[in-house]
């Protein structure tokens, strides 16, 4: 049984739900529901712990964060294995998550010895002037199933170094993660109270989290629509929200393209993680010229796709995450079909022998589709995808950006004139040349456009401007009063 992680204690809940192995539907741990009253009290040690943890230099705050990370380093298969136990992801695929956590530990501890901010000459004389960055106080992390580890690193550490104090609500599919980095952090020696994890259903302990007064920052991965009813609420009160919301993300495939490359591109992306995730290739533009010889490619690479539990090493394509999402996925691959998209694989759960336990999906592959179809305009978070033809370069990328979405987009061409045309004109936050849409690097920002986000990155050094405030500071040595503009203009 799991446990809350508040004030440096564990605390049970007589409440309790199942976390379940999509692979096979096997109880693997009970995890509580918590309630508002925990939600309150997770707060109440937070503020007095950040009131104190903001006082520590940054870089002794940043010792927890490379001790954390050389701890995540010791365990990293027993953590992979477990995180595909209760994700389901293919364990390849897991030991890459544990390690993006483990760089995130190591980069953001960095920033401990940065956090940099400004100085600038001042108007007037025997002055100085300068910017620094200060920690927010308590902030919330509200974190998704299909990336239960890496996602809640991107969040937290940036949070952690820059001192503030941290209530994470994960997701109640993939528990286990959150309880074995709280462990983490407490073998780092954190002091109490910096962090808290809060395990519960959103409409209750999320939404305690968005209400409480005294929090004043509020990250969170998930879908559009509980994205912006956070964002209204905390718009509302004021508070700081940073929000990355999905995406219905394409490849690009030219008439030049190298053809073997953009099919490994488009099935590692599109099938990847069962194409549970964010960046996932929901979409492929391809050139009318070479559209046929695509789509025989990638039918044949479908088919060598083994599917099945994830802790298998041969398996490369894992369960979808539960039955509801199985559900809408087909839900979405019937509707392509009412909508007169031909389908060309897949289409249908896989439900005997292995499979009959567990939630599992046919690779499925569309073609004639148009680019107003539902099924190309909507986030369907299941390896689905979906062949639209084009006739330019311009045309592609037209289709490309009529999506109310904007994370990701990828372009396979030779031609360094339509690259550099493709990397203006994309509308996405992250641009891949010649790779598929997926792969995200910690160092950089990662975060989209348009219904993506509103404006805020994870990870790079810009998730440190969610977790920071600007302070402006001045000194003046002159020993007598300047008034800025006044005084300059008096002078001239």
């Amino acid at each position: 049984m799991l446990e809350n992680y508040i004030d440096g204690k564990w605390k049970g809940h007589s409440t309790l739900t199942d976390v379940i192995n999509p692979a096979n539907g096997e109880i693997i741990a009970k995890v509580p529901l918590s309630s508002e009253k925990e939600v309150d009290e997770a707060v109440q040690a937070a503020k007095i712990a950040q009131k104190q943890w903001a006082k520590v230099p940054a870089p002794q705050r940043a010792e927890v964060l490379y001790k954390v990370g050389n701890i995540m380093k010791e365990r990293k298969e027993e953590l992979a294995r477990l995180l595909t136990l209760e994700n389901g992801k293919v364990i390849e695929e897991a030991r890459g998550e544990v390690q993006e956590g483990i760089d995130m530990a190591f980069y953001m501890a960095g920033e401990g010895r940065r956090l940099f901010g400004q100085t600038t000459p001042a108007e007037l004389k025997d002055k100085f002037a300068m910017s620094i960055r200060v920690p927010v106080g308590v902030v919330a992390i509200v974190t998704p199933w299909n990336f239960p580890i890496a996602i809640a690193t991107w969040k937290s550490f940036p949070a952690i170094v820059a001192g503030n104090a941290v209530i994470w609500k994960p997701a109640t599919e993939t528990p286990i993660m959150a309880y074995e980095l709280a462990k983490i952090f407490e073998e780092a020696g954190l002091p109490k109270g910096v962090l808290n994890v809060v395990f519960g259903k959103g409409s209750i302990v999320g939404e305690a989290i968005v209400q409480h007064p005294d929090i004043q920052v509020v990250s969170f991965t998930g879908s559009n629509e509980v994205g912006r009813t956070i964002a209204s609420e905390c718009g509302r009160q004021l508070k700081k929200v940073s929000l990355e919301m999905g995406g219905k993300n394409a490849v690009i495939v030219m008439d030049d393209a190298d053809l073997d490359l953009a099919v490994d591109g488009i099935i590692w992306s599109a099938f990847g993680t069962s194409g549970q995730r964010c960046t996932a290739c929901s979409r492929v533009i391809v050139h009318k010229d070479v559209q046929k010889e695509l789509e025989k490619r990638l039918l044949e690479k479908m088919e060598q796709l083994t599917i099945g539990n994830g802790l298998d090493e041969q398996v490369k394509v894992g369960p979808i995450i539960n039955q509801s999402s199985l559900e809408k996925i087909h839900g979405y691959v019937e509707l392509g079909k009412r909508e007169g998209a031909k389908l060309l694989a897949g289409g249908f759960p896989l439900t005997e022998n292995e499979y009959k336990y567990g939630w599992f999906y046919a690779p499925t592959l569309f073609t004639n589709v148009h680019p107003n179809m539902r099924i190309a305009q909507e986030e369907i978070f299941g390896p689905v995808v979906s062949i639209i033809s084009v006739s330019s370069l311009e045309e592609a990328i037209e289709v490309n950006n009529q999506v109310s979405y904007g994370l990701s987009s990828s372009i396979f061409t030779r031609d360094v004139n339509r690259v550099f045309k493709a990397q203006r004109d994309l509308d996405t936050g992250i641009v891949y040349v010649n790779a598929g849409t997926i792969g995200a690097e910690i160092h950089l920002p990662f975060g989209g456009t348009k219904g993506t986000g509103n404006g805020h990155r994870d990870s790079g050094v810009q998730a440190l401007d969610v977790f920071t405030e600007w302070r402006t500071v001045y000194v003046d040595y002159s020993g007598k009063l300047q008034r800025a503009q006044i005084d300059i203009e008096s002078n001239e």
